[in-house]
């Protein structure tokens, strides 16, 4: 039996994915470009018995977000740079208070209002760096509609998994992409829901060192008691200036996702197997890059592409054997340089490293691509 075939923008296509994932709750504020997620949830989450709410600013949207992951629904909220920005804080809050949530960022042409409807690649940095401190980050980002589906629902089960807000760093390139997509069947991506205490409710440590670095979250209401800050906390929640305590509590959020990178870390190889020189970008700019390397190929360069879906954490250890195992790389990103600070940080074989940006709000084409790398390659 043939699988449902279904013309979709990538924005819709990441409300289906969070569906299928099970959210329960969406909070936000419509921000172009990513507006139509806002929309498409207010529209499908009263039918399963979901909640949608439009708060009355983004500081307010991601708030709210955490607050009904708090009370144990699977929780979204979506924004755009500006957007994005403001709710900078509130991450900081859901990674020391260990809130499971998904932040949609549908990136576009910045800073401040910028270029409100063009597409850009600028949050790359903001996204690991943007709220102050040392913090865990796990971020993905999809080049194409069917990717943004499953790369929500991954997002989700990241997020419930190691109990830790996680980012989707679409961009309008894809948000607003509309492509035939074969929708998957019930039960055929998995899902995964947050592990929940077992323990009678006097015993229950909210933040309690286990084997795996993920304490069991009991859902607010339901009879289990503690206190929820963003100040550094004990095993029960409460705050301490005890820096032993401290030190240990951070050294776990960070390892609960270092040490599971190999999971988390998602990639893509394309056309690789022969290649001399390679490309490495992501989201939205993989599709010029691949229309590039089809177009080089038949000049006979030997070129590929490698494309991070998982663009946090950093695919160090891939990075810099890509590098070292080429003849030159070409980093395309659609900002002034941004991921290949991140390429030459991880390679030992920083001359081999070039760059192709475009920050005016429009794409870097097949042909701006083709034209980069052959100025370096006849050079």
């Amino acid at each position: 039996m043939s699988k449902k075939v279904v013309l979709m923008q990538g924005n819709e296509a990441c409300v289906h994915g969070a569906l299928y994932a099970g959210m329960e709750f969406f909070a936000g504020y419509p921000i172009t470009p990513s507006t139509e997620i806002a929309e498409v949830s207010s529209e499908l989450l009263p039918r399963i018995g979901g909640r949608f709410i439009q708060m009355e600013d983004e500081i307010a949207g991601i708030a709210a977000c955490i607050g009904g992951a708090i009370a144990g629904k699977k929780s979204m909220t979506a924004t755009s740079g500006p957007g994005f920005s403001l709710k900078q804080e509130n991450i900081g809050y859901a990674c020391i208070a260990e809130i499971p949530c998904v932040i949609v960022n549908v990136q576009r042409s910045g800073p401040s209002t910028g270029l409100p409807t063009s597409p850009a690649q600028g949050d790359y940095m903001q996204a690991r760096w943007g709220t102050h401190g040392d913090h865990p980050v796990i971020a993905l980002s999809p080049t194409t509609v069917r990717e943004t589906f499953e790369l929500t629902v991954k997002a989700f089960n990241f997020a419930e998994k190691f109990r830790t807000p996680v980012i989707l760093l679409m961009d309008e390139v894809v948000g607003h992409l509309r492509e035939n997509m074969e929708v998957p069947e019930p039960g055929e991506l998995e899902v995964i829901d947050r592990k929940r205490p077992d323990c009678p409710p006097e015993e229950y440590r909210a933040y309690a060192m286990t084997e795996d670095l993920v304490p069991p979250m009991a859902d607010f209401g339901k009879g289990y008691r503690y206190n929820i800050t963003g100040l550094f906390h004990d095993e029960t929640g409460f705050p301490t200036n005890n820096t032993e305590v401290a030190g240990k509590q951070l050294d776990r959020i960070m390892k609960k996702v270092e040490n599971n990178f190999d999971e988390i870390n998602i990639y893509e190889e394309y056309m690789l197997e022969d290649a001399q020189y390679a490309f490495i970008t992501f989201g939205g700019m993989a599709r010029s890059v691949k229309e590039a390397i089809r177009t080089l190929r038949k000049e006979g360069i030997r070129i590929g592409a490698f494309i991070p879906k998982t663009v946090w954490p950093f695919p160090e250890k891939q990075i810099n054997k890509l590098v070292s195992d080429m003849d030159g790389v070409f980093v395309a990103e659609m900002n002034l340089g941004q991921m290949i600070l991140e390429v030459q940080r991880a390679s030992q074989e920083r001359n081999k490293i070039h760059a192709i940006n475009k920050a005016n709000g429009e794409v870097i084409t097949p042909e701006e691509i083709i034209k980069s790398f052959m100025e370096v390659h006849n050079a």
